[in-house]
């Protein structure tokens, strides 16, 4: 067992399982976060953000998630460092247009920016929320809409979360096939069915998680 999970097929299964692991809570994540929209009082949205703080979570589930990002992302710097000593020519010198999209040629820089946002959103709500405490002064919700809704900054704010949005849609166009090829749904059929579904799930994530700062932004207060 040992040496098939240090093979590079068991490196991309581990990967994948982790990437497939983190797809379903980004789901959760951006259900969370619609509720914002839906309640101006900021009741609902501050419901489910005490209920992900209850120990049972933030003890049990929240060390398996960060757990869950840690490995997939040094499974992706080992296996991107072994795709670069296996092939020393770089891609920029090959034709690669007709049999791959830019997304997947560019997954480990996606994947960078993608964790710098991760970072800007702990940094955010995450530290303050569950860490260092609001105090009684302010809510969740309101911590949120004055993040986005703060003058010029509040613009920026916006700016940045709607490109990290992007982002992450175009990591997950190709990250969520590959993932299911990774471990078993890799004869052509499948392919194509995943590759429509992943294209559609992470339009679906790009859109939602850019609708909720930009309606933030112009609409709230």
């Amino acid at each position: 067992m040992s040496s098939f999970l240090s093979s590079s097929i068991g490196k991309k299964l581990i990967m994948s399982l982790s990437g497939l692991f983190l797809v379903l809570f980004i789901l959760v994540h951006l259900i969370l976060n619609s509720f914002l929209m839906f309640d101006s009082t900021g009741e609902l949205f501050n419901a489910g953000a005490h209920f992900m703080a209850m120990p049972v979570i933030r003890f049990g589930l929240q060390p398996v998630l960060f757990g869950g990002f840690i490995i997939h992302i040094i499974y992706a710097i080992i296996l991107t460092l072994q795709n670069m000593k296996a092939r020393p020519q770089k891609y920029s010198s090959q034709n690669l247009g007709n049999s791959s999209t830019w997304s997947s040629r560019n997954m480990f820089v996606l994947g960078g920016l993608v964790l710098v946002f991760i970072a800007m959103h702990l940094m955010h709500f995450f530290v303050p929320i569950q860490i260092t405490g609001l105090g009684d002064a302010k809510s969740d919700y309101d911590l949120v809409v004055d993040l986005f809704t703060n003058g010029s900054m509040g613009l920026v704010y916006t700016g940045l979360y709607v490109a990290g949005a992007i982002l992450l849609g175009l990591h997950l166009a190709h990250g969520f096939w590959s993932s299911f090829q990774s471990i078993g749904f890799s004869n052509t059929l499948w392919r194509s069915r995943l590759e429509k579904v992943g294209y559609i799930y992470a339009i679906f994530v790009a859109a939602g998680f850019t609708i909720i700062p930009l309606y933030l932004h112009f609409f709230a207060k």
